[in-house]
């Protein structure tokens, strides 16, 4: 018996949980709770942490899962520890899909930084109008440097109030070049600060500010351990199908 996890919340994600309910695979997707309105998938859905790495052995267990897709963003650090310890507790095999990240182009005027305390130290002193487009969840250190008049960019309104004040946008991508062009020109963007995300979805913000020659401030992505990876839904399904084909 086939039964996937999918551990999703990316448009790969989406892409993935499509072609596994057109060939008609057990799977179930899981959404970490980030997001309010999170978009529909065609499979059984759960929204939700875990409860640490043993609630997801449990849930391995619990559900009968035989196969795990960490399928979640390029910075989500910590679910994607949880999914290689729960794997390897449970001896349930794993793999992530994760997109390839960006690298610089000829015009790119990138700062490459380690970590968000890294790319509030890289700002400069003299004020500035700032675009972060780092995730909600970040952006607390950057209140060390009040000065700056910041853009935000969310899914959702912020229930919560911001560490500073902040023009906050809110919309779901992807975003078009032309649409980011015009952003950041009508807000005057002197600074991008963004993660090192990968993909298309969001990289049009990373073309407009070549184009603007807009110095970016890039986040490098976390440090993970060692596990089976992949770039493409097909090598996924390959995967799955081989497995299953095996009787694994």
């Amino acid at each position: 018996m086939t039964r996937a996890l999918i551990l999703g919340g990316t448009a790969d994600a989406s892409l993935l949980a499509a072609e596994i309910a057109r060939a008609r695979i057990d799977a179930v997707y899981s959404y970490g709770g980030r997001t309010r309105a999170p978009a529909d998938q065609p499979l059984p859905t759960r929204i939700g942490g875990f409860g640490g790495v043993s609630g997801l052995a449990d849930y391995i267990r619990r559900e009968r899962i035989t196969y795990v897709i960490d399928a979640t963003h390029p910075f989500a650090a910590e679910m994607s520890r949880h999914a290689v310890e729960a794997s390897a507790e449970t001896g349930t095999p794993l793999i992530a899909l994760e997109r390839a990240p960006w690298t610089r182009v000829p015009g790119d005027n990138w700062i490459e930084v380690h970590d968000v305390n890294a790319a509030v130290a890289a700002l400069p002193e003299a004020a500035a109008k700032v675009f972060l487009a780092i995730g909600r969840q970040h952006i607390a250190p950057f209140a060390t440097k009040p000065q700056h008049a910041y853009t935000l960019r969310f899914v959702d309104p912020p229930e919560a109030p911001l560490p500073f004040a902040a023009d906050v946008v809110v919309s779901r991508g992807p975003f078009t070049l032309e649409g980011e062009l015009e952003m950041m020109r009508t807000r005057g963007i002197a600074w991008i600060v963004a993660r090192n995300s990968g993909g298309d979805g969001a990289r049009a913000k990373i073309d407009a500010a070549r184009m603007l020659g807009l110095p970016v401030i890039m986040i490098a992505r976390p440090r993970l351990p060692e596990r089976v990876r992949v770039e493409s839904v097909a090598e996924i399904m390959q995967w799955l199908g081989h497995r299953a084909c095996l009787g694994a």
